[in-house]
């Protein structure tokens, strides 16, 4: 199967010392108060099986961290995932959870970044990513990489948002949190964290990549109203078939 691959490439890489990732990635403060609000992976999670309809195959969950979104998308889906992360301990965290739920055999991962993404042309299935873009070095040339191994006709789902399934109540709670701090001590970085995550910057990243066809879906960091995916602005895209 082709997502034995990835322990291949773990075995290599796994001993490296973490790739830089020089861009700024501290969260504002403030963000932990979020942590008491329900758990939104399972419903992104959701949301990526609903919009990308992935084949089963070879999956990658770019900056997956501890696999907060690599397990419920196994757990979902039960199709193997590959987590790729520049974090190291990370991972080693999140392969521990995934030992504690009896998933090891499906959970697997390789240190890297977006914009050199440790993997052949035309090899990926289904690549997802939440959070993470926002914190790419170069997020043009990351979105180059990610249509670079997406196999012809594999969809890409990359944004952050908390799922349309996530409580409507959290999701409002959600945002008035994140509209109160833009008025608070920390509220330059707060503004910098909102216009990242807005549609206008996802259309540009994309436009910039020039991917051939896409499209974003969701209003933004400080919206829930997208009738789609709820709260939160993803970018959705397949790379095209190969002409005959």
């Amino acid at each position: 199967m082709r997502f034995l691959f990835s322990i291949c490439v773990f075995n290599l890489m796994v001993c490296l010392a973490p790739l830089s990732w020089s861009q700024e990635t501290s969260a504002p403060e403030g963000i932990s108060r979020e942590a008491a609000l329900p758990n939104r992976h399972r419903f992104v999670a959701q949301d990526i099986l609903k919009y990308c309809k992935p084949e089963k195959g070879f999956w990658v969950d770019l900056g997956a961290g501890r696999g907060q979104l690599t397990i419920p998308l196994i757990e979902a889906a039960e199709n193997p995932v590959v987590m790729v992360d520049p974090d190291v301990e990370a991972m080693v965290q999140g392969l521990r959870i995934a030992r504690e739920k009896e998933l090891e055999d499906r959970l697997f991962a390789v240190v890297g970044v977006a914009e050199s993404l440790p993997f052949p042309d035309d090899s990926v299935d289904l690549l997802v990513s939440r959070g993470s873009i926002f914190f790419w070095d170069d997020p043009v040339k990351g979105l180059q990489e990610v249509y670079r191994v997406l196999r012809p006709g594999a969809p890409a789902y990359i944004g952050g948002g908390a799922g349309s399934g996530f409580p409507q109540e959290a999701a409002e709670e959600l945002v008035r949190m994140r509209v109160e701090q833009l008025e608070g001590a920390d509220a330059a970085r707060w503004r910098r964290f909102v216009d990242l995550r807005c549609p206008k910057q996802m259309d540009q990243w994309a436009a910039q990549a020039e991917l051939p066809r896409y499209t974003v879906m969701g209003k933004g960091a400080i919206s829930a109203d997208d009738p789609r995916v709820g709260q939160g602005v993803w970018l959705l895209f397949h790379k095209q078939q190969n002409k005959k």
